[in-house]
């Protein structure tokens, strides 16, 4: 349908079904993407400064460490805590107790127990040692001693396979003289440890979590992380996936780093594992969150407790040309995050960046933003930037694993909160019924008060509102009875008013303004509310 030119073509009517606009939905999304509009015209200096503000540390998915031991410290339990982040979810135990962890920094295999092993069938002394090559395994006279006898063997075992066994009949390398639960063994992946999961959980939580919060109120928290690395390891070997020892799975260096604060937290929460679906759901976690879970596999939430991290603000200043160079754009013109999540505070976490340079422009997602400029996390925003990134939402769910979270109405909660005070406390009922009793009242506070800066503009202007009512709703006559509550292309939402020849605009962020004539043909040629956004100031001409 073509656009309307209220200024050259007087005689047509106008509808928001001419100028491309349709109603927004009121419950259920109430913010709505779009597109930004970047400014690729203002070049920067190669030694020029750009802030990101952000919050976390890490991918934010699932259970926040930080917030865990947050909620920790006020009461919650390890399955509370577990609950929350890992929503849809239920609690399960292990089937098939035996993992396998690719040792990733090792090389060979050499060791020695002083309770003796097992390797090939045969015994192993103490005092004796076992070297793995080429499908063969010697037995030698200690570590590098005279070969005493070759078996056909891959993997070395303790004289006790059972877990949870004493200090003298773990496997320990001969050099670096590292110990471990289980067998150690060689596959076409490498060095490999094969162990019960409630031995290789002891080795995991004190490398991604800290012993000494069992010490300080705590323990539920380490509790938690207990199941979900175990979860995780499961999930992620039936799912078909190489486990190692490193933060690409898991950190793992065995038996050496345990401590008896996190031991106990494996003990108490043995063979205890999430379900997802019925199967064994791959609990990824993160050291902090910044306050809001990042959604994926499992529903985002709003993570009080990671008020206490140190890392729940952060701010970076990275120079025009290391960004230009991280993305090899040639000089930079702009670095603008184009998409968002629209949780928790500013815009939420980086979807999209847009980074335009003198050779090209290029488009990333905010995980790679991340790993390219070394951020503690995707979510950040640059600061000074004027336009609004599109809201991509990702499942959300309750603040508490009783109910009861807050109804988050997008990146605009805080303005919108000046016009409908007290909407941040707003609780989030149960049922889509509730939901649009809790919704509705605010919906209409804005209405109400976003008409009342629509009367004062228009009689500012001196061009009273035609309050004709058409047959057709959405107003054929040029005029309509009413503001329609809209949403633009950046996820705003507000009101459009039509007048005699002209419109009226207004958003709580932007405020009341109309255009007329020339001004309003050219806002719509160049896509009006979709692209541009609510306008921020009046053009009558």
């Amino acid at each position: 349908m073509p656009n309307v030119r209220p200024s050259r073509a007087k005689k047509r009517s106008l509808t928001f079904a001419a100028l491309g606009l349709a109603p927004a939905l009121v419950v259920g999304g109430l913010v709505v993407g779009g597109t930004d509009i970047l400014n690729d015209d203002v070049g920067l200096a190669a030694d020029s400064p750009i802030t990101l503000t952000g919050h976390g540390h890490g991918h934010g998915r699932g259970l926040g460490q930080w917030g865990a031991y947050g909620y920790a410290k006020k009461g919650w339990s390890a399955d509370q805590i577990l609950r929350h982040y890992y929503g849809n979810t239920t609690a399960g135990k292990v089937s098939k107790p035996d993992v396998t962890v690719s040792l990733s920094e090792k090389k060979s295999v050499s060791v020695h127990a002083a309770a003796g092993m097992r390797v090939g069938g045969q015994t192993v002394a103490p005092g004796q040692a076992v070297r793995l090559s080429g499908g063969n395994a010697a037995i030698t006279q200690g570590c590098g001693g005279a070969v005493v006898k070759t078996v056909k063997a891959a993997q070395v075992d303790p004289i006790n396979t059972a877990p949870n066994r004493p200090a003298n009949e773990l496997l320990t390398f001969c050099s670096g003289d590292e110990a471990y639960r289980g067998s150690i063994g060689v596959d076409s992946s490498g060095v490999v440890n094969k162990l019960h999961v409630d031995d290789y959980v002891k080795g995991v939580i004190p490398k991604e979590s800290m012993p000494s919060w069992g010490d300080s109120g705590g323990f539920e928290a380490l509790k938690a992380q207990a199941v979900a690395a175990r979860s995780y390891i499961v999930a992620g070997l039936e799912q078909g996936r190489k486990m190692d020892n490193t933060q690409q799975s898991q950190m793992y260096h065995g038996a050496g780093g345990e401590d008896p604060r996190t031991s106990r937290a494996a003990d108490a929460t043995a063979g205890q594992i999430r379900l997802l679906n019925g199967k064994p759901a791959l609990t990824e976690f993160s050291a902090s969150t910044g306050g809001y879970t990042a959604g994926g596999l499992f529903p985002a939430v709003v993570d009080a407790g990671d008020s206490i991290s140190p890392t729940h603000n952060w701010k970076a200043t990275v120079s025009a040309a290391s960004i230009a160079s991280a993305f090899g754009v040639g000089g930079l013109k702009s670095f603008e995050v184009s998409e968002a999540n629209g949780l928790g505070d500013g815009s939420g976490r980086v979807v999209k960046v847009r980074v335009v340079g003198t050779d090209r422009t290029v488009e990333a997602t905010g995980d790679q933003a991340r790993t390219k400029l070394q951020l503690k996390s995707d979510w950040f925003a640059v600061q000074g930037q004027k336009s609004m990134p599109k809201i991509v939402k990702p499942q959300v769910g309750p603040e508490s694993p009783g109910g009861g979270g807050l109804l988050d109405l997008g990146p605009l909660g805080d303005v919108l909160n000046k016009v409908v005070p007290g909407l941040s406390a707003l609780g989030m009922p149960d049922d889509l019924d509730g939901v649009a009793n809790k919704v509705q009242p605010l919906i209409q506070k804005l209405i109400e008060e976003g008409t009342k800066a629509l009367n004062q503009k228009a009689a500012s202007l001196d061009r009273p509102v035609n309050r004709e009512r058409s047959d057709n709703s959405q107003g054929s006559t040029g005029t309509v009875s009413a503001p329609e509550l809209l949403t633009d292309g950046r996820g705003m939402q507000g009101l459009v008013q039509v007048l005699q020849n002209g419109v009226l605009y207004f958003s709580p962020m932007t405020g009341a303004h109309a255009l007329f004539g020339d001004a309003l043909t050219d806002y719509l040629d160049k896509g009006g509310l979709d692209k541009l956004g609510f306008p921020t100031a009046d053009a009558l001409r």
